[in-house]
Formats: C-alpha cells, structure tokens, sequence
C-alpha cells in the first residue's frame, strides 16, 4: 500500500507518536485501498468545539471527525480526505472508559479513517457492521474491543 498522510499537531497535549498513528490508519485500509492520502490534524477543545459547531451545529468538543474528499468521478486521486481528533477528549474518554490511552487513539484513528471510507453508524444495521469491522481492525493490532460495556462513540459522533 501506498500511503501518504500529513500529521498536523496543533494540540498541547500529549499525542501518539506519527509512526503509531501510520500504522493505524494502515491497518484500516489494509484490503480497502491501494493507495490514499489523508490529513490528521490532532486538536485541542476549541477547535474541535469551532469545527464541531460549524460542520455538525453541536458546539461541544467531540472526539473525532472525519471529513471525506468529496471529488468529481473523473478526478482519479487517492485522496480520501482529513479527520480530526481531540487530544482532550480522547484523553478523558480513556480514562472515563478505563481504556488505556493508546488503543483509545487507536480505536478513534480507525474509526476516522473508516468514515473516509464510507462507514457510518447512524442506522443501527450500520453501526453494527461498522463497530463489527473496527473490532476486527483492532484485534489485528492486539488492542481489545473497544464497545464491550460502552457504545458512546455511536452518541458522540
């Protein structure tokens, strides 16, 4: 696979390191894509509260969002878009859920990247195969089911 991704850091917490954040987007498109491209902007609680309100009208904090390139059938680029994350909240929600902070990055990067992809998880029939995929996605990477005793992220998103 060929994959390109620029990692912006504009957060002032503590973040994975780019090679994990990589390898976890990897392993997402691994059997999906060939080839692509993506942003990950790593943010802090107002410009994900900013972003979240402009493109959602929830003016909260949330814990990712993706936005997927929405290019022309004639443009054959590998772009897939961006998605962002809130190193807050990423970090609060591990410890609320009693995940440690790496598989939760972990869970949320996959998470993003599938929604590049196409997933969603608003129609439950959706969420089920969605949740089902990123489970898989993570026990590859030796990271536990991050829906076991806790669905927010279907709230959340």
């Amino acid at each position: 696979m060929i994959l390109t991704v620029d990692i912006q850091n504009a957060s002032t917490e503590a973040v994975p390191d780019e090679d994990d954040i990589r390898s976890w987007i990897s392993a997402a498109l691994a059997g999906r894509r060939e080839e692509a491209e993506l942003t990950v902007r790593l943010v802090d609680n107002d410009e994900m509260t900013e972003l979240n309100g402009r493109y959602r009208d929830k003016p909260r904090p949330t814990n990712v969002l993706s936005f997927p390139a929405d290019l022309p059938p004639e443009v054959d680029i590998p772009l897939l878009g961006d998605i962002v994350i809130c190193a807050p909240v990423v970090s609060r929600e591990a410890a609320e859920q009693g995940k440690t902070l790496a598989s939760h990055w972990a869970h949320l990067t996959v998470h993003g990247t599938l929604h590049l992809l196409g997933y969603d998880h608003i129609i439950d029939a959706e969420a089920e195969e969605m949740e089902a995929l990123e489970t898989a996605i993570l026990a590859g990477m030796n990271i536990p089911c991050p829906y076991e005793g806790d669905l927010s992220i279907r709230s959340m998103n």
